[in-house]
């Protein structure tokens, strides 16, 4: 007969989940080492970013650069080479810092870094991949569009010829690090499709401005793209992509990292109402022994713990052999809406406090609004797991 195991509390909930059984020495590592960089370099300044509604891209860049974090799941080109589970692992630790963190990583790395990797000339990957691993070079990603959001096919961004070149004229939106980036991969519509173009920010009628008055992703640049008559050489040109597979393909890669990303931010919120629950005293007792605190930090904890372990369960899958849209389309609509949950319900375990920079959780749930939204929203992904299911196509 097995023995029945005993657990002393107070038990955190990795700890009663037994994560660390579920990772390799190499995947605990790698999580433990962004943990420390995420503890110096993001925790102590994250609430003034966030108030200020900046954050500092380049230096921070360059820390998380030499960290090995930037296009970490890549390999060659100065990338790091880990496997997916491990880069996933790396989000959920930068996410509980901030979504704003995670997004940096994920633009630069799952976004324009992986968009060259996968899609690129040689020449582009040896002239920009270095230099972007190590947070020297800022890369954004030009999809969106100001009235083309869930809708890429419909952009109005355009590439035509001229002799030998390619000329650009559109705008993009909500690109993250796109005012300060020192190249854009940026999608047009061309007679032939959907194209992928790379595109120094040096270039004459490329311009850049930085989107204000957020109440969400504070800490995170966030630009419109303006191009009026770009001038680019034919070679500037991704020869791998070809229609909107190319985009969507390194979307994929993005909404992967936000599968364990918003873990994170999960997490985050329900460590921090564990622990204010413990001091926090109301009629001469903590609110930590009341029967309604405990009954949604029980509930708080199964949803992490089951976001958490689909999250592993997609990682393994795409080191296994890859996944498919749909799945990933499972992971992000769970786990944002549960991580969005969590943080809502952590605010009022904090109560008044709870709205205050003092504490995370309220800047977690406002980051997170917009985590439900960009690449791809929850309505999107429902509609393409229903498709999945039922084989009926429903986006239009």
């Amino acid at each position: 007969m097995t023995p029945t195991r005993r657990l002393q509390p107070p038990v955190p909930p990795d700890d009663l989940l037994e994560l660390d059984s579920l990772l390799d020495e190499e995947e605990r590592a790698i999580r433990d080492t962004v943990r420390q960089v995420v503890a110096e370099h993001v925790r102590p300044h994250v609430a003034g970013w966030y108030e200020a509604g900046d954050l500092p891209v380049r230096e921070l860049a360059r820390t998380l650069g030499s960290a090995g974090l930037l296009g970490m799941h890549l390999e060659g080109y100065g990338c790091a080479g880990t496997s997916a589970t491990a880069y996933g692992l790396a989000c959920l630790e930068l996410e509980a810092g901030d979504s704003g963190i995670r997004s940096l990583v994920s633009v630069q790395g799952s976004l324009a870094m992986y968009a060259i990797h996968a899609y690129g000339s040689e020449e582009h990957k040896t002239q920009w991949l270095p230099q972007m691993a190590t947070g020297e070079a800022i890369g954004c990603f030009g999809l969106t569009e100001p009235d083309f959001g869930s809708n890429p096919a419909g952009m109005r961004t355009r590439a035509r010829r001229d002799a030998a070149d390619w000329v650009l004229d559109g705008t993009k939106t909500w690109i993250t690090n796109g005012s300060l980036a020192d190249v854009a991969v940026v999608w047009a519509g061309t007679d032939e499709g959907v194209r992928g173009f790379v595109v120094p920010t040096d270039t004459p009628g490329f311009g850049a401005s930085t989107i204000h008055h957020k109440m969400s992703l504070r800490a995170s640049v966030t630009s419109e793209l303006v191009l009026q008559d770009v001038r680019l050489p034919a070679d500037a040109e991704l020869p791998g992509a070809k229609g909107l597979s190319g985009p969507l393909g390194c979307l994929d890669e993005a909404r992967f990292g936000i599968v364990f990303g918003a873990v994170g931010a999960a997490r985050d919120c329900l460590l921090t109402a564990i622990d204010y629950a413990g001091s926090r005293v109301q009629f001469d007792r903590p609110i930590a022994g009341f029967q309604l605190t405990q009954a949604k930090l029980a509930d708080m904890t199964v949803e992490y713990g089951k976001a958490l372990l689909l999250a592993l369960h997609l990682g393994r899958l795409k080191d296994q052999h890859g996944l498919a849209p749909a799945q990933v389309s499972l992971g992000k609509l769970n786990n944002v809406r549960e991580a969005l949950e969590i943080a809502r319900t952590t605010r009022t375990i904090l109560g008044a406090n709870g709205i205050t920079m003092d504490y995370p959780v309220m800047r977690h749930a406002n980051n997170l609004e917009s985590v439900l939204t960009y690449e791809g929203t929850s309505e999107m992904h429902a509609l393409t797991i229903g498709h999945a299911l039922t084989g009926q196509q429903a986006f239009r």
